[in-house]
């Protein structure tokens, strides 16, 4: 869609950082008797498919936003703004369909605090962050940013909030990211026979 071309250690680090995302996000305690067996093999067929249903729908939503962006005159606020619209739509429909009532008592903003208003912000301010890297750079370095917080955050939880306790299929994964993303940066010096992507 973008008419970029992806050289062989290029490809070879995105399979690695879907590896090394998927060993970071791993669950550190593994389901185990009647839980275990509840899960049939259809179940599992059907979340590996919504699982890669998901992954392909935003990845071409990522891709789509990036020639959206670099295609088009309208500057990164006005699409924020028109993506805003849509998101606040949808939103809006599913807080009435499923907090209505309560909406309709107590307010829209019920439960408010100093932290909820951070988070909220927060989310803002990173939705504007990840335009601009899509609008000046492009949606593949985006994914590395993302995976690189999620160690990030990983690790602020671990020794500042004390509340999660790393495992070495986290430090595997990890490691797999880091090595993903110095491998991206080196193909794009030199890019002997590349690939269409």
């Amino acid at each position: 869609m973008l008419g970029r071309r992806l050289g062989v250690y290029q490809w070879l680090s995105l399979l690695i950082l879907m590896t090394g995302v998927a060993l970071v996000q791993w669950p550190s305690e593994s389901a185990s008797g009647p839980e275990k067996e509840a899960l049939s093999a259809g179940s599992q067929f059907v979340g590996v498919m919504a699982v890669l249903v998901a992954c392909c729908s935003s990845g071409f939503a990522g891709v789509y936003f990036e020639k959206i962006l670099k295609e088009s005159k309208q500057s990164v606020w006005v699409r924020n703004i028109q993506l805003g619209m849509f998101g606040l739509v949808f939103g809006l429909f599913g807080m009435l369909a499923y907090d209505g009532e309560r909406v309709r008592e107590s307010g829209m903003f019920q439960g408010y605090n100093t932290i909820t208003w951070t988070v909220v912000a927060l989310q803002a301010l990173g939705g504007l962050v990840i335009a601009a890297v899509i609008k000046y750079a492009d949606n593949i370095l985006k994914g590395f940013a993302t995976s690189l917080s999620i160690i990030l955050s990983t690790l602020i939880s671990y020794f500042w909030l004390q509340d999660f306790d790393p495992t070495s299929v986290f430090f595997l994964g990890a490691i797999l990211v880091i090595v993903a993303t110095f491998l991206y940066g080196y193909e794009g010096k030199q890019s002997p026979n590349p690939s269409r992507a």
